[in-house]
């Protein structure tokens, strides 16, 4: 998966979908988010919410689906998703059943990245 930004404590990673779809993960492997440091904990919360607004923001969606499974790796992540209701899924969550055949057209994600890291670096 293409890494779009990191430091210390995190990383942000794209996962390939027809949506925009992102993904937060601890640099060091937590298996749960209690075990998690308030310090970062409170860091992935911040990105949580600043990229739901840029989310919102630039692709208009109609909902954001916000999640942390981590069953099959069972290291701390988050899944933030930019959902529309002609998406292939809409209204299931995007490991559901398939609603439909889609092909969204969509604002530039490189331009997303480069906002959200602009974003992230002030």
């Amino acid at each position: 998966m293409p890494v779009v930004y990191e430091n210390k404590n995190i990383k942000i990673e794209t996962e390939e979908s027809e949506i925009p779809w992102l993904k937060i993960f601890t640099q060091q492997a937590y298996k749960e988010m209690s075990e998690v440091p308030a310090e970062i904990k409170f860091e992935i919360y911040d990105l949580l919410d600043l990229i739901e607004k840029e989310m919102l923001s630039y692709y208009k969606p109609k909902k954001i689906n916000i999640a942390s499974f981590g069953n099959y790796m069972p290291h701390v992540h988050w899944h933030i998703m930019a959902r529309f209701e002609k998406d292939s899924f809409y209204p299931e969550p995007m490991w559901g059943i398939k609603q439909r055949e889609s092909m969204l057209d969509l604002p530039d994600l490189k331009i997303f990245h480069e906002n959200l890291i602009t974003k992230l670096k002030t």
